[in-house]
């Protein structure tokens, strides 16, 4: 019975599609075939992948456009060949394969002739194929990035904010430590709505500002002769300030409904030194509510690229470099390790200080994320509960810590019970 793969070379507004039998023992025999990206044309790929009898399919990541027809596939070609009769384990098997494992040599490049490429390739095993999630967990990792790269709207900002203050000379950056806080917003909208006077704009600072209310009226002082353009570009950065805010408030609310089903795993992992709801909600949109896509714990961090790497030629090592991962959760894993070995007592920071004499910061804080990695899969995975097993961790700084994070888990709308004695994991 012959075994066919179709290969798709993807660009924006076509497909080029090739099919063979794989099980020839001759020299592969490939149907090409060109289609269009819109969905009617989608959609008659998947009636023709059917007409041949495709077991599998591979295309090429290519930029987003390869989303579409995945997506195309996954809805109408995919069930109907699980369900054909006579069909093998891995029929209706979608594959995506990184562009880069799939060059061709320079000037012998087409488009039929990188679909066939990427059937031969797959079937010798030498493609680097993607994870790629199911719809839902998709969706979860939409949000999350667009809530990231909103939040780095928001960073841009205040650094256009501050160089439009230092151009206007208003020291405030200097005072505050939090530009976009809330007794700098209170000063820069009356600033804004036209107030000229520096001792009605220090009043307007909260009581536990550092700065005393002398240093806020030099800093503000140029406020009256302050030039209208400047307030008018003041006010629209500050519009742009709410508005981002919005959003982000917004993104929060969708992924915390979206995540209530899965609620008992953003709050064993949120327990995790180094980790709050914020980060737990992009993890889990990332490796996904259970992390069952990956058997072990060393399977997760070899796919995020947070363990060592291995270059060997002539039996001779050159390079230990982490491999290239999702850099997604890298960032993530990163941001946490250089959280946790703050945590006084905690078993981070004593790593921490058993590493870093020898390795330095950087590659410290690579050998820490590494141990988060595994420990989220664990926690993830398996169901447990993380319980801080370092000696001299204080009882005052924990129960701050779990009361924060309640707050933040009941302020999106989650239902927290305190349990008596969790189980327990070690770091």
């Amino acid at each position: 019975m012959p075994y066919r793969i179709a290969g798709i070379d993807v660009h924006k507004r076509m497909l080029a599609v090739v099919v063979s039998d794989v099980e020839v023992a001759d020299e592969y025999s490939f149907e090409r075939r060109q289609f269009g990206s819109n969905p009617g044309q989608l959609r008659l790929l998947a009636d023709w992948l059917l007409e041949q009898q495709v077991e599998e399919v591979v295309m090429e990541s290519t930029a987003q456009y390869w989303k579409p027809v995945w997506g195309a596939l996954e809805r109408y070609w995919k069930p109907l060949c699980q369900k054909r009769e006579g069909a093998r384990p891995m029929s209706g098997t979608l594959h995506l394969a990184q562009a880069q494992s799939n060059r061709g040599p320079r000037g012998r490049k087409n488009d039929f002739a990188d679909a066939e490429r990427l059937v031969k390739r797959l079937v010798a095993h030498e493609l680097i194929l993607s994870f790629v999630p199911d719809p839902e967990q998709r969706l979860w990792r939409t949000l999350m990035r667009r809530k990231y790269q909103t939040t780095c709207n928001r960073v841009r900002l205040q650094n256009r904010l501050e160089a439009l203050l230092e151009e206007a000379h208003l020291k405030l950056s200097s005072l505050v430590s939090d530009l976009l806080g809330t007794s700098a917003q209170r000063m820069l909208q009356a600033l804004a709505d036209g107030e000229t006077d520096p001792e009605a704009l220090a009043a307007l600072a909260d009581y536990r500002l550092r700065a005393t209310r002398e240093q806020l009226c030099d800093a503000l002082g140029a406020c009256q002769e302050l030039n209208p353009v400047y307030r008018r570009l003041l006010a629209m950065a500050l519009e742009e300030l709410h508005l981002i805010e919005k959003q982000i408030g917004q993104l929060e609310q969708e992924m915390a409904d979206l995540l209530r089903p899965h609620q008992n795993s953003v709050q064993r992992l949120a327990e995790v030194p180094g980790l709050g709801v914020d980060s737990v909600q992009q993890i889990i949109a990332e490796v996904g509510a259970t992390a069952a896509t990956f058997p072990s714990g060393g399977d997760l961090s070899s796919w995020v690229g947070a363990c060592p790497g291995e270059e060997e030629t002539a039996g001779v090592s050159h390079s230990h470099r982490s491999p290239k991962g999702n850099r997604h959760m890298r960032r993530i894993l990163n941001q946490a390790a250089n959280a946790a070995v703050k945590l006084k007592g905690s078993i981070f920071q004593i790593l921490y200080r058993r590493y870093v004499p020898r390795l330095g910061h950087k590659q410290t804080i690579g050998v820490i994320a590494h141990r988060l990695c595994r420990l989220i899969w664990k926690i993830l995975h398996q169901g447990v509960r993380y319980e801080e097993r370092a000696p001299a961790v204080s009882k005052k700084s924990s129960q701050t810590r779990a009361a924060r994070m309640i707050r933040e888990l009941r302020s999106l709308g989650y239902r927290v019970e305190l349990a008596a004695s969790p189980s327990a994991v070690r770091a």
